[in-house]
């Protein structure tokens, strides 16, 4: 009855079914679909094939590759070791290992890592009957809407639409005719997410992949971008909060403590850093007691003004939104929005305060309680104005050094901003002590 039932269905959907399972019976589940649609299966799997592939023959995996697209192909073979990888190319036919070996030689967050070689190439001087003929009985494993144009040196010089073609009511044109000249292209070592960001800007499903002379090596399509989209954003998001997405597919406790643990080392290492900040003006500030009932307030705005910043920093330039010329302006404004927000804030917790402090009878002894709410409003507002600065600066210099900004949001922006917090809400006392004394 399940074999029945895949045999029905789509492969991505079986592929899910085979991911939810137990791994002790996902290769037994894999043996049930009929043998057409196991390539398709496998390449829905990709990273989550392990125990599918742990399970099979050299021999088998090189004829359900070769029944793959080559970007399929390539991404299956990628994550296998080296020696099985190769073992796997030479059983495979010349042709379909020759494409494959291709994209292997480019990193796989690049273009030409993702892209499939899968690619129409015309001549210009072809009619456009010519080249709809040239096109019947491909065999691509992906679909295509457009007809690339290339010299003689396979430099690409424009592209045609497939239905362009087929409406046209002049067959005998000359496709180079027809041709669109200005055209999007990525060069093959282009990071994927560069890639993204020309398609989403451009609206393109499909982008051609050239080399450093401009020759047309393949494309890169829809689904490809989608995936990239998806895996982009999951790293980002677990960074954010100082994981891995490696730990959407790892089952081992140990492993995920292994991942999660060194930013909860960085965040206790801060809360040291604020145990001895606390201690250091303690012996100063010991006869006012009120002056702690405000400290998780000043650290959880300074912390979550600065995790504001450093969000819409770090999807700024994820999307390519952020100005490269006109870094100061964006800080600038952010140090405005960080003052306001900090002011309306600070007014409110110093007006909080001196009721608090007036009418439950907990006036402090050096401080009245209009100067403790004057503390504790200067506090927040000072607080809250160099968060919103540093959380936008850290994503920006990281970012600048070629490493990933989303590092540097989450966790580490946190402690930051609690030490800076907690360091800025008692320089600000001591200073008012100071002036009262004086």
């Amino acid at each position: 009855a399940l074999a029945a039932a895949f045999a029905a269905a789509h492969p991505a959907d079986i592929a899910l079914v085979i991911e939810q399972a137990d791994e002790e019976i996902q290769f037994k589940l894999f043996s049930l679909i009929p043998s057409d649609l196991k390539p398709d299966v496998l390449a829905e799997l990709e990273e989550q094939a392990d125990e599918v592939l742990d399970a099979l023959t050299s021999r088998e995996i090189s004829d359900l590759v070769g029944e793959m697209a080559p970007d399929d192909a390539a991404d299956i073979l990628g994550d296998l070791p080296d020696k099985q990888s190769d073992e796997i190319l030479e059983l495979m036919d010349k042709e379909d290992s020759d494409e494959v070996r291709k994209l292997l030689e480019y990193p796989e967050d690049t273009a030409g890592g993702i892209m499939t070689t899968d690619v129409i190439a015309v001549k210009a001087n072809l009619t456009a009957q010519q080249a709809l003929d040239s096109i019947a009985g491909l065999e691509f494993d992906e679909p295509f809407y457009s007809i690339n144009i290339v010299d003689d040196e396979n430099r690409m010089i424009g592209y045609v639409n497939i239905w362009e073609i087929l409406i046209s009511k002049d067959k005998s044109m000359k496709i180079g005719d027809m041709a669109h000249r200005r055209f999007i292209a990525v060069n093959a070592n282009e990071d994927q997410e560069e890639v993204v960001r020309l398609g989403s800007h451009y609206d393109l499903s499909v982008i051609p992949v050239v080399d450093d002379e401009g020759r047309l090596l393949g494309r890169v399509t829809h689904d490809d971008l989608v995936d990239v989209i998806q895996e982009e954003a999951s790293e980002d998001i677990f960074r954010l909060a100082g994981s891995d997405d490696s730990e959407l597919e790892e089952h081992s406790v140990l492993r995920s403590c292994m991942t999660r643990l060194p930013w909860l080392f960085i965040t206790l290492f801060g809360g040291f850093v604020t145990s001895l900040i606390f201690s250091a003006f303690s012996n100063r500030i010991s006869n006012i007691a009120a002056l702690s009932f405000f400290v998780p307030a000043v650290m959880a705005m300074g912390g979550n003004t600065g995790i504001q910043s450093s969000t819409l920093i770090v999807r700024s330039i994820a999307l390519g939104s952020m100005p490269k010329h006109n870094v100061m302006t964006f800080l600038a404004k952010e140090l405005s929005i960080g003052a306001v927000m900090g002011l309306v804030c600070g007014s409110i917790i110093g007006i909080f305060a001196y009721f608090m402090l007036t009418f439950t009878g907990g006036e402090p002894s050096l401080l009245r309680p209009q100067h403790l709410a004057g503390v504790v409003a200067a506090a927040l507002f000072c607080a809250m104005t160099f968060a919103a600065v540093f959380g936008s600066c850290v994503p920006i210099l990281l970012s600048r050094f070629k490493v990933d900004p989303a590092v540097a949001s989450g966790p580490f922006i946190t402690i930051v901003n609690d030490i800076s917090a907690l360091a800025i809400y008692f320089t600000v006392t001591l200073m008012l002590l100071m002036s009262i004394g004086s």
